[in-house]
């Protein structure tokens, strides 16, 4: 982390040294009413290393830890609005996108994008629950593709999501591979690819950026059930490693190590009867305090 830091509890909000502002992270995602994924885990998420969330909700989901019944899309208009409103205001870092249900709501964050110029993205490809169920429609796919890659920093799909949208199954790290050369070659700029569902012991996550050497991150897979959420928690870290001054290398492995933390944190509490929640508040750091500009 090289350009936050603590905010000191002594000054007067009149002194001209109390100038300063919190790391700003927009989400802009679906609401999980179960609270393991979507917004619900991206403030967690924030709050937890110390920065300041904010929302903008692109669709209602009635959901638990077994599945999705039912969702339900925000109207373009106050999506847009939502975004508007906290942009013009308080002002935004980093933005973290997750579920975009629908071709419509691609548009509207896309134009919401470039209206404001925000730059540092972080997409979250959503397009499967971890119960399985459906996420995204077919034309939003396409959307989300043409518009949204070649506009963010980094991707992260999971094997599944990446397989959707290169139309093979990745069962090897070799195949691993491929697919986010793949990626890169539809548009995105850096791929973070999530090996998390090929068997074995070892979890192995593939960083692929254009120009560079793959970056291979592994580590022993950790036994539990309690998996809802996890690739909303780890694009929102990375997100908020980013917003603390981390390049991209550093946000991923800083993130990923929050979340493994996480995952080991939750592994043996029950919450539901099916998937739960990582423990995102293992350790929840202060709010930091940015320079003000």
């Amino acid at each position: 982390m090289k350009t936050a830091e603590n905010a000191p509890t002594d000054l007067a909000p009149g002194n001209p040294a109390a100038a300063g502002r919190y790391p700003r992270l927009l989400t802009i995602a679906g609401s999980d009413s179960g609270g393991g994924a979507g917004v619900q885990a991206d403030l967690k998420t924030f709050s937890a290393l110390g920065c300041f969330g904010m929302t903008a909700i692109t669709a209602l989901t009635a959901q638990n830890t077994t599945g999705v019944r039912a969702i339900h899309a925000v109207p373009s208009d106050i999506l847009a609005a939502q975004i508007d409103a906290v942009v013009e205001d308080i002002g935004v870092d980093v933005v973290k996108i997750g579920m975009l249900h629908s071709a419509a709501t691609v548009h509207t964050v896309v134009e919401a994008l470039e209206r404001h110029d925000l730059r540092r993205v972080v997409l979250d490809p959503v397009m499967v629950a971890t119960s399985g169920a459906a996420l995204i429609d077919p034309s939003a796919i396409t959307a989300l593709v043409r518009l949204l890659f070649p506009r963010a920093l980094l991707i992260t799909p999971n094997l599944d999501e990446a397989a959707m949208l290169v139309g093979r199954p990745l069962v090897s790290e070799a195949d691993m591979l491929g697919a986010a050369q793949e990626l890169l070659g539809m548009g995105a700029r850096a791929v973070l690819l999530k090996g998390g569902h090929l068997a074995g012991d070892t979890v192995a996550d593939l960083l692929l950026r254009a120009g560079e050497p793959a970056l291979w991150l592994r580590a022993p897979r950790i036994a539990t059930p309690n998996t809802h959420g996890t690739g909303c928690t780890l694009s929102s870290a990375i997100a908020a490693r980013l917003a603390l001054g981390d390049d991209l290398p550093e946000a991923v492995q800083h993130a990923r190590d929050y979340v493994r933390h996480a995952l080991a944190a939750g592994a043996l509490v029950r919450t539901g009867a099916g998937s739960g929640p990582l423990n995102h508040g293992f350790a929840p750091q202060p709010m930091h305090r940015l320079p003000a500009r």
